[in-house]
């Protein structure tokens, strides 16, 4: 299945790096990420569904609580884009905030780069 560019962003966010439920996150991770599909973040590198699928679940087993709230439009640029956003618990303040850059192969994300930014 083939998504756009802002879909794919806004559903990392939501369906992979915040979905509590493993069996939920690895569905979207299949449908949503390349095979050979490479996150950077500053704590390392991740290769492959799996290794993105146990680093994703381990991320949020250190806030099963924090939601991530887009601050902006996604946006795109030939086979990529970025998308800013805040976490935290609801109805709270941002306790930290980011943005993901991606880069897309055949309708699926082929590489996220995880940059953590200033709170707004």
């Amino acid at each position: 299945m083939s998504h756009s560019i802002s879909t794919l962003l806004t559903r990392n966010l939501s369906d992979v790096f915040g979905e509590n439920d493993p069996a939920r996150r690895r569905a979207a991770i299949d449908e949503l990420l390349t095979e050979d599909c490479v996150f950077y973040e500053s704590k390392g590198v991740y290769r492959g569904r799996d290794e993105i699928d146990r680093v994703a679940g381990a991320i949020r087993a250190t806030h099963p609580d924090f939601r991530y709230k887009p601050i902006a439009e996604p946006e795109e640029l030939g086979r990529g884009g970025r998308i800013k956003w805040v976490s935290g618990r609801p109805g709270e303040a941002p306790a930290y905030a980011g943005t993901d850059f991606i880069t897309t192969r055949d309708g699926r994300i082929a590489s996220i780069y995880l940059f953590f930014d200033e709170l707004p």
